[in-house]
């Protein structure tokens, strides 16, 4: 019983950290399509009520500052051009297909760091990430609904930096301390951003707005999302992430009246097939 109560456990927590990363990609075009407040500003927001949402609670619980170092710096610019490229991104991106670029060019890049760190994939895994890669490729590939390419490539950077910054965070024993030394140094990086904040789109909704994406669906989904790591298998982890774009594309249609275009649909089966191709691999191979 009490190990059915903790699986039980287990996957509520998974569900609300699905939620909330799926949660950030609909909260920023709730803000940013409703001219509520302009990419900087929502990424300042964001990123400094993180910080201050997690200070507060490292130093009720440890009763010690945080303070970023030197070791923290990757991770710290890592986090800062992936909010970035996050917010400009989806000034023109829908939910979902921002939400179906981000994530296999997340995953992708961790496939890239594995392999120069050692972890060399098999030919089934190889063909997988070919696969969602080429699937990105056909969702970002110019025609009529193809999303704004600018954009697309903002949200591949954001991708990219997405698999630095997930790296970063699983090199450290302490995924509370850590993920807050991140915030705080991307916080401090966010303050270059002030020159191009446009103050006549300022409104106190996109403000609460960005401050309610950063302290609780970004700065606690993400402690939350390293600490839930240790209850389940890499495999299993990277399963769930394959509902996320399908959550946001679903929330962009019934709260955002986004299109659900074939284009869309077909990119994104290509990419699951690709990524479970992947996962299907490195179960066949005993790498959980």
């Amino acid at each position: 019983m009490r190990k059915l109560d903790g699986s039980l456990a287990t996957f509520i927590l998974l569900l609300g950290i699905l939620l909330a990363f799926a949660g950030n990609s609909l909260l920023v075009r709730i803000a940013l399509a409703g001219g509520q407040i302009d990419w900087a500003g929502y990424t300042i927001v964001r990123l400094v009520a993180g910080a201050l949402m997690l200070c507060v609670l490292f130093t009720a619980q440890n009763r010690k500052p945080v303070l970023p170092g030197r070791r923290d710096a990757a991770g710290a610019l890592a986090l800062f051009v992936y909010a970035v490229a996050f917010s400009w991104a989806y000034v023109r991106l829908d939910a979902g297909i921002g939400a179906l670029i981000l994530f296999p060019a997340g995953q992708i890049t961790m496939q890239i760091i594995g392999l120069f760190r050692g972890i060399v994939p098999t030919r089934r895994q190889l063909a997988g990430v070919l696969i969602a890669l080429a699937g990105l490729i056909y969702l970002m590939a110019p025609g009529v609904t193809a999303p704004p390419l600018a954009s697309a490539i903002l949200m591949a950077c954001a991708g990219i930096a997405w698999g630095f910054y997930t790296w970063s965070g699983k090199l450290g024993t302490d995924p509370t301390l850590a993920t807050a030394r991140y915030f705080v140094g991307a916080s401090l990086l966010a303050l270059l951003l002030l020159p191009q904040v446009d103050m006549s789109m300022l409104s106190w909704r996109g403000i609460g707005i960005a401050a309610i994406s950063g302290a609780f669906t970004s700065a606690l989904g993400y402690v939350l999302w390293y600490k839930i790591l240790t209850r389940i298998s890499i495999t299993s982890a990277a399963v769930s992430q394959l509902s996320v774009p399908a959550i946001a594309a679903i929330g962009g249609v019934i709260l955002l009246d986004e299109i659900m275009t074939s284009r869309l649909l077909v990119g994104g089966m290509i990419i699951f097939i690709g990524i479970g191709l992947t996962i299907w691999a490195s179960i066949r191979g005993g790498r959980t």
